[in-house]
């Protein structure tokens, strides 16, 4: 629902992630990319800002050792584009990340305040690693902070749900669940 002061972020919809065969392939993400588009279109059409919150990593970035990832996303490579299917569009932001976190030393939070917005809707993958950091870090600077299940793709089952349960029930992030007809809102308690 795009409204003034409301923004959706779309994290990590890259080559390198949604692609067969990709070095991060989320298998989930192209199941999720219909939906993802058509609320990229409403929440242009409606005013909201799009802001594609992107990783953008260092050829040897420091993150693949300690955590075992493959090179992935490197900045300049094809790898770290967004899909063509809901690439940036004029009066979009990318916004370029080096961890988890779409706030964790990026330009995030200023182009938020920098466009008044206060309600940010989470679009994109992974629900248990970028999303929820995200989420957390959304929440913890008090935005009114919304995932919708529909548009987050995670690793697992096991993984996605505790990660949607986590931003639900410890964050106080909206979690829309649509499969219960046209979906419902769970809102957790701080």
């Amino acid at each position: 629902m795009a409204r003034e002061g409301s923004a959706l972020l779309v994290i990590d919809m890259l080559e390198d992630f949604v692609r067969p065969g990709a070095p991060l392939e989320v298998p989930q993400t192209r199941k999720i990319l219909p939906a993802i588009a058509r609320r990229v279109a409403r929440t242009r059409r409606e005013g909201g800002l799009v802001v594609y919150v992107c990783d953008s990593h260092m050829k040897n970035d420091p993150e693949f050792a300690r955590m075992g990832w493959p090179p992935h996303a490197v900045a300049g490579t094809k790898g770290a584009a967004v899909i063509s299917e809901i690439a940036p569009e004029p009066g979009d932001v990318v916004v370029e990340k080096k961890t988890y976190s779409g706030f964790y030393r990026t330009t995030l939070q200023t182009v938020l305040r920098r466009h008044g917005i206060r309600s940010v809707s989470l679009s994109g993958c992974v629900t248990h690693i970028c999303i929820l950091y995200t989420a957390a870090d959304a929440a913890m600077r008090g935005y009114d902070v919304t995932v919708d299940e529909s548009l987050v793709a995670g690793l697992d089952r096991r993984t996605h749900r505790f990660a949607l349960d986590q931003m639900k029930n410890v964050l106080g992030v909206r979690v829309v669940r649509p499969r219960t007809g046209r979906g419902h809102s769970h809102r957790g308690h701080s």
